[in-house]
């Protein structure tokens, strides 16, 4: 499995590249592996708030479905609308092509709470 390095990762199988005040957010591969082939991906509304370490959507494979948590608090400021008709880029391309949402991060300082690479490995394990 991989873990880009230049992600923080939550202990809930999220990730977030964080660039200046805004963060990317998606699933982890080891996530999407767990999950087996993603069917539908609940996206959460362009304006809402989330915070760290709570749900903001959920994602249903053929095997189970499982909440989404937020590594990062802000407000929602993208959604993958292309995961509404092609569910499987989680799958394919989790780092890429298959982030869920973008958001305007509310405090910087939580990034203290997340996870390295190589951390998160470990807590694989």
């Amino acid at each position: 499995m991989k873990f880009p390095t230049d992600l923080k990762y939550h202990e809930e199988h999220t990730w977030a590249k964080i660039e200046g005040d805004i963060a990317t957010v998606g699933i982890t591969d080891h996530a999407q592996e767990q999950l087996g082939e993603i069917l539908f991906v609940d996206l959460p509304e362009v304006g809402d708030t989330i915070t760290q370490g709570e749900p903001f959507g959920s994602i249903e494979s053929a095997k189970v479905a499982s909440d989404l948590y937020a590594p990062i608090s802000g407000e929602i400021i993208e959604v993958n609308e292309v995961l509404d008709d092609e569910p499987d880029l989680v799958n394919s391309s989790p780092y890429e092509d298959g982030w869920i949402i973008r958001v305007k991060v509310k405090n910087m300082d939580e990034e203290a709470n997340l996870l390295s690479s190589s951390e998160y490995e470990k807590s694989l394990e």
